[in-house]
């Protein structure tokens, strides 16, 4: 294992900047991004390719950036040998943009476009991913950070760092395993886990900072199933945002380590005062991220940055008190015992979970049913009861709206909980959350352990 000395003294690649796509670098307006295959390095970098699949030929896709309120015209292309569709995450977005195959649009075919035109309503750190066989196409590298500006950035790009964290499944001699997507052990078990893990695509890599400046990274967990543990009081940094939302000032963490898991995000707010490593917990032994070199410069531009806190977003807050309560029983999975699961109208049977690859159930229902979990009137408050009888964590997720976490069994939640898009729910744990279902269309209510989702824990509801 790299040690942290080795890390900043040189032992490992350098980040490089990731490429980007944005409305003014373009002539008509419109982002042009294509998803298909090529060939990219993920073990070292004198070592062998693996075969990817790519927004643009990168790993990550090319991070598109724009300011609040703007609107985002992409030109997608499909490349692969299969359907695909994208996924803008975390943003209160148009239904007929979300990018939902099968629910709000057709997955776009082999050699076929689409075309995603939308308006970016909230300052804050996203991303897009691959939405048709998310298992298999996200688990390839179908997946880049959408960042959204406030209309003053309060920082400039040079202090603005983008971090996409993934994790691999290598084989030898350090290639991905193409073979093992889909095993039904992932499936049924805690989804499909890595052994390699890269930031920005590149494995343990370092980056210099300007001793004495504040910088922003904004941390993205691309991973299909793994829940990251980091702890930014080991380097003395402060959290500015969870899944794009702002605290109301920057926040030492009272807990560590936090819990980062699949599709959640986290800005933090660090000094660069000396060398410092972002370190993964959830080992024995603290496994090195990306390693931060702070080295002498010129006299520190934005030591003490001026317009922090940031603005919050326009969010509509919950009415508890008119709210309409909804319940979400999640069974099934390895471990947890007999469950009858209902899929496409079929109580399943024996040969029918194999047959079907679906393992888990909301309220005793496989996947997408026809009637949606439930119906809301725009502007209803929705709380929603999730209830998790199984042996395993799972990050749920709301798509088109943000929520506050009411309640939480084992452990105490303040008042002033910070809106989500996605919450980590524990083994026999009981969480609510609350939101305003002001965004009309159909809306997905899934795992986002992608092999969970594939195999039943997807549901929907409807804003009329």
């Amino acid at each position: 294992m790299i040690s942290r000395r080795s890390l900043l003294a040189g032992g490992a690649a350098t980040l490089l900047p990731l490429p980007t796509l944005s409305l003014a670098e373009t002539g008509d307006g419109w982002l042009d991004l294509k998803a298909g295959p090529a060939a990219r390095k993920l073990y070292t970098p004198d070592g062998p390719d693996s075969p990817l699949w790519t927004y643009n030929g990168q790993v990550p896709g090319p991070e598109i950036r724009l300011k609040r309120g703007e609107r985002v015209k992409v030109r997608f292309t499909n490349e692969l040998t299969e359907p695909t569709s994208i996924h803008w995450h975390g943003i209160r977005i148009d239904n007929a943009m979300d990018g939902v195959a099968g629910l709000t649009q057709a997955a776009v075919a082999p050699g076929e476009s689409f075309t995603y035109d939308f308006v970016v309503p909230d300052a804050g750190t996203y991303w897009y991913h691959a939405h048709n066989k998310s298992w298999n196409q996200v688990g390839r590298g179908l997946y880049g950070p959408l960042i959204v500006d406030e209309e003053q950035p309060a920082f400039d790009r040079a202090h603005d760092l983008t971090l996409v964290v993934d994790d691999w499944r290598l084989v030898q001699p350090g290639i991905l395993d193409t073979e093992s997507f889909g095993a039904l052990m992932d499936w049924a078990h805690g989804g499909r886990l890595g052994n390699w893990i890269t930031v920005n695509g590149v494995a343990q890599p370092k980056l210099r900072l300007k001793r004495g400046e504040t910088y922003r990274l904004r941390l993205i967990n691309a991973a299909n199933a793994r829940v990251f543990e980091i702890d930014p009081n080991r380097f003395g940094a402060k959290v500015l945002a969870y899944d794009g939302q702002p605290l109301r000032e920057p926040a030492t963490l009272p807990y560590a380590p936090a819990l980062l898991g699949p599709a959640q995000r986290m800005d933090l707010l660090v000094k660069a005062e000396e060398d410092f490593v972002i370190e993964e917990l959830s080992t024995t032994r603290p496994f090195p991220l990306v390693g931060f070199a702070a080295t002498a410069g010129e006299t520190a531009s934005n030591a003490a940055p001026a317009v922090l806190p940031l603005a919050p977003n326009a969010i509509a807050e919950p009415d508890l008190a008119g709210a309409r309560r909804v319940k979400v029983v999640m069974q099934g999975g390895a471990m947890g015992g007999p469950v009858d699961i209902t899929y496409n109208g079929k109580r399943l049977e024996g040969e029918d979970f194999p047959r079907t690859r679906q393992s888990w159930a909301f309220n005793g229902i496989a996947n997408l049913a026809k009637e949606p979990l439930f119906a809301a009137e725009p502007g209803e408050t929705i709380v929603i009861e999730t209830v998790n009888l199984t042996s395993w964590v799972h990050a749920m997720h709301v798509h088109g709206h943000h929520f506050r976490v009411l309640s939480r069994s084992g452990s105490e939640i303040d008042e002033d909980q910070p809106w989500r898009d996605t919450f980590l729910i524990g083994p026999e744990q009981t969480t609510e959350i609350a939101f305003v279902a002001d965004n009309r269309g159909k809306w997905l209510y899934h795992c986002h352990m992608l092999e969970h989702a594939a195999a039943g824990m997807t549901t929907w509801f409807d804003v009329s």
